[in-house]
């Protein structure tokens, strides 16, 4: 799977996170980028999983000389155990050409403040700027370093009980690739249509400000 050297990864979820992120993505006016859409469909059989694939979309963010600038990935929504395969999968993919670099994964989780454990600060309905953790993993690369000037890393006590951010950490830890956590906390008021705005946009402003399109 051809990628370029920044990949935002997503998982996509019932309450339209991802899909919110993925669709905000647009070139800047004075930019000479262009958005080229793709999908993907990977076999699990040799995981011995035949009623399903690993599937997903890929946008790429492509300069006039044809160079690709950022890419995400959208991955659809697996339980494990299901889950570590097609993870494994898409993420072998990604990095299949060795001749090449090895991308830098940008991964936004939002993840409910009740599987967020040692950290005392809880959301409230009026929060301006929810908190959004940064964990690197990995080599440092320009932009985590980037990111990390400006996103405050997670104390030592935080626990994220969260399976898929789990089972993500497990094989970029494994596979040693650079990757980028941005954790964010969901509200308890997710019937409320401005808090969910409000939690995707912060992430949205993190990504833009560093010109990552």
């Amino acid at each position: 799977m051809k990628v370029a050297p920044i990949v935002v990864f997503l998982f996509r979820d019932t309450e339209g996170f991802a899909s919110t992120i993925s669709q905000a993505f647009r070139p800047k006016p004075s930019s000479s980028f262009t958005r080229q859409e793709d999908s993907f469909e990977l076999s699990l059989e040799a995981y011995g999983i035949k009623h399903l694939k690993a599937s997903g979309s890929v946008s790429h963010f492509v300069d006039d000389h044809g160079a690709y600038k950022v890419t995400i990935v959208a991955m659809e929504h697996y339980e494990p155990p299901v889950l570590s395969c097609a993870l494994n999968e898409v993420l072998n993919k990604i990095t299949a050409d060795k001749s090449s670099f090895v991308p830098t994964l940008l991964v936004p989780f939002l993840v409910e403040s009740s599987k967020v454990k040692g950290h005392s600060k809880s959301l409230r309905s009026d929060e301006i700027k929810p908190l959004i953790f940064g964990i690197k993993i990995g080599q440092n690369t320009d932009i985590m370093q980037a990111l990390l000037n400006k996103i405050q890393e997670p104390p030592s006590s935080l626990r994220i009980q969260h399976e898929t951010f789990a089972c993500f950490l497990h094989f970029v830890r494994v596979m040693q690739l650079p990757t980028f956590f941005l954790i964010g906390q969901a509200s308890q008021y997710l019937d409320n249509k401005s808090t969910k705005q409000q939690e995707v946009l912060i992430f949205l402003i993190t990504f833009k400000e560093y010109d990552l399109i």
